[in-house]
């Protein structure tokens, strides 16, 4: 079994992301677990498990749509994006390996190109460069920056240049991690981008942990967000309680997607404020529920 985590560059009009959504669910053997919207980062994240084929059939089904119904260049929102199906990873679960997700990252590049030209940056263990293996060194600058010229920063599968409307695809395989946010009670997003510059490892925090700090306009609040890569070295608890201890004044948390049932068990703070939070969010319990669902 394989897990694949698409985050699609619209959170705002949703009959766009239902579309996306239908055309994974559509794809045989594929079992759909969540899909998530933000109208502030102005992105969906869609989570669906399956076996290899399957899955990068739907990878690919949701990326083609994506390519036809997102415009970039009218895409306003506050986290960072270099295309319309802007991050692709797939993840090894049940008796799957990393190679056999490096092997679907490669064929869903190759395939975006050929079907809709859109060209792909390969990452993390499907990376064929060292400067690719960190996703935020492949989105550095964003679609805007990327759009004006791809000199020294050519994609790896297709291009050189982008897609004028769907950009580029990040592409890669990558062990499970937990995606996640804080959410202060605080107007001034320095102190969010204060906090997410002290906890992540490229500041000298929490190693495998990225994190920024974002505002978040429609509820009048500043967010620390965060993707956890390698929750056996920094397990969310601790990354957690780092935040509580800086004084912020946290109003919630949030999941996006799901979480491993052991690293729940050491995080009850975390999920004690965690919005919409239930048992269906750990993930076993999500794939068990989908496959009585099928």
């Amino acid at each position: 079994m394989i897990e694949c985590v698409p985050n699609f560059s619209e959170g705002r009009d949703l009959a766009v992301v239902q579309q996306i959504r239908d055309a994974i669910a559509a794809v045989p053997g594929v079992l759909l677990l969540g899909c998530e919207s933000d109208a502030d980062h102005n992105r969906s994240v869609i989570t669906f498990v399956g076996e290899p084929i399957a899955v990068r059939c739907a990878a690919w089904a949701g990326a083609i749509v994506a390519s036809w119904l997102i415009d970039l260049t009218k895409h306003v929102g506050v986290h960072p994006r270099i295309g319309a199906a802007d991050v692709i990873p797939f993840v090894p679960l049940q008796g799957a390996s990393m190679e056999d997700c490096v092997a679907c990252a490669h064929w869903l590049a190759a395939e975006l190109w050929r079907e809709v030209q859109v060209p792909s940056y390969l990452y993390e263990f499907a990376a064929r460069h060292p400067s690719r293996v960190k996703l935020e060194d492949v989105r550095r600058g964003g679609f805007e920056l990327l759009r004006e010229s791809t000199t020294g920063r050519e994609p790896d599968v297709g291009g050189p240049a982008l897609h004028p409307t769907a950009g580029a695809s990040a592409v890669g395989a990558r062990r499970i991690l937990i995606a996640c946010n804080v959410n202060l009670a605080e107007p001034d997003v320095r102190i969010a981008k204060q906090i997410a510059k002290r906890i992540r490892a490229s500041s000298g925090g929490f190693p495998y942990v990225k994190a920024l700090g974002l505002e978040l306009a429609s509820k009048g609040m500043t967010q620390v967000s965060m993707n956890l890569t390698n929750i056996e070295v920094s397990p969310l608890h601790e990354v957690y309680q780092a935040i509580v201890d800086s004084g912020a004044k946290i109003a919630e948390t949030e999941l996006i997607g799901f979480i491993p049932a052991d690293a729940a068990a050491a995080a009850p703070e975390f999920l004690s404020k965690c919005r919409d939070f239930g048992p269906e969010r750990i993930l076993e319990n999500r794939i068990q529920q989908a496959r009585q669902l099928a």
